[in-house]
């Protein structure tokens, strides 16, 4: 790891999300939503995988890099309208952070690795992708889950069994063994459902 270059485009991804006009409370305290989420991916990774190679901590650190330019209601709210703001912001974040990585210092192969990370390119097969797709789905599971749940409460049973099988499905069998082990704050109201969706 170059360290000069690390810390510099930590440094710049952090900025950049501290623009974010939308706050978020988390232990008493403010902070601006996509400077925590990534933080938070931060954490986890640390927690999960502190081996992981400086490309993927890098990818983690900037995987929703300033999210609100690219708001969900600038598509059609439909299924099609989802998978392309999806696709853009997968090419949105993976550029945003490859500019600020150049202007830390970094070369060309590794502002493409991070972008292809970023990218969610070789999901399953690329092993420093897979791995930050681990960390993406354990993050929304203790921190998220709860609060997507409490405002779709719509949702019956089957459907959400749904959704944890399909968040399940992303994962790595290490990263549902870590999840399984305690490691990861399962959000207590939704434990039954979870357990239920993955052995189902």
């Amino acid at each position: 790891m170059t360290k000069h270059h690390y810390q510099s485009a930590i440094a710049a991804f952090d900025k950049a999300n501290s623009e974010d006009p939308n706050m978020e409370m988390a232990n008493g305290k403010e902070y601006p939503k996509e400077l925590l989420y990534a933080q938070r991916m931060t954490e986890m990774q640390e927690r999960y995988a502190p081996d992981a190679s400086e490309a993927v901590k890098l990818a983690c650190r900037a995987q929703h890099i300033q999210r609100w330019k690219s708001p969900r209601s600038n598509f059609p709210m439909d299924r099609n309208g989802y998978l392309q703001w999806r696709t853009g912001l997968y090419k949105f974040h993976a550029e945003t952070a490859g500019k600020l990585m150049k202007k830390a210092g970094y070369d060309e192969e590794m502002i493409e690795r991070v972008m292809s990370i970023i990218s969610k390119k070789g999901l399953k097969v690329n092993l420093e992708t897979q791995l930050m797709e681990d960390v993406v789905d354990l993050v929304f599971i203790e921190y998220y889950m709860i609060g997507f749940a409490s405002s779709h409460p719509e949702y019956d049973e089957a459907k959400w069994i749904a959704i944890i099988k399909k968040t399940w499905n992303k994962m790595s069998e290490r990263a549902h063994e870590f999840a399984l082990a305690g490691k990861v704050a399962l959000p207590e109201a939704l434990v039954p459902l979870i357990l239920k969706a993955v052995k189902e």
